[in-house]
């Protein structure tokens, strides 16, 4: 199932092999090994010829921002925490906007008291048509 999943993450975001191993050999941690990461090593990897290192797989999972648990098929890339996301030291973006530290904590208050307020909100009997959003500019 690693081999699957991790072929199935670097093809899926354009990467060779040669890049990946890159990117890992750019986040080394201190208390990683002295080792450099290769393509042909991570092929090894890709093929099932090889086992990467506990650090390796968590290295690999941060840098494709899943869990381990997800590289090793141990569980499902089916949900992911917002308050996690927002809460990281990871940057993010909107609409190709980048978020200061500041946008961040606010849209996080934002999205906490949104969920945490529903039951105090007024709610319409259920219908199935959606309120739709105007976007236009007037040209007045």
């Amino acid at each position: 199932m690693f081999s699957e999943r991790l072929r199935a993450l670097r093809r899926g975001q354009h990467i060779t092999l040669e890049q990946l191993a890159t990117a890992l050999n750019e986040q080394q941690s201190v208390e990683t090994d002295d080792h450099s990461n290769t393509a042909s090593q991570i092929g090894n990897w890709e093929r099932g010829i090889r086992t990467p290192s506990y650090v390796e797989v968590r290295k690999l999972a941060e840098y494709f921002d899943v869990t381990m648990d997800y590289l090793t098929g141990k569980a499902e890339r089916d949900e992911y925490d917002l308050g996690r996301l927002f809460l990281s030291g990871k940057q993010l973006s909107f609409n190709r906007e980048l978020l200061s530290g500041r946008d961040r904590y606010e849209i996080y208050q934002l999205i906490d008291g949104y969920l945490h307020g529903k039951e105090n909100r007024f709610t319409a009997p259920e219908t199935n048509q959606q309120e739709e959003l105007d976007l236009h500019l007037d040209d007045h």
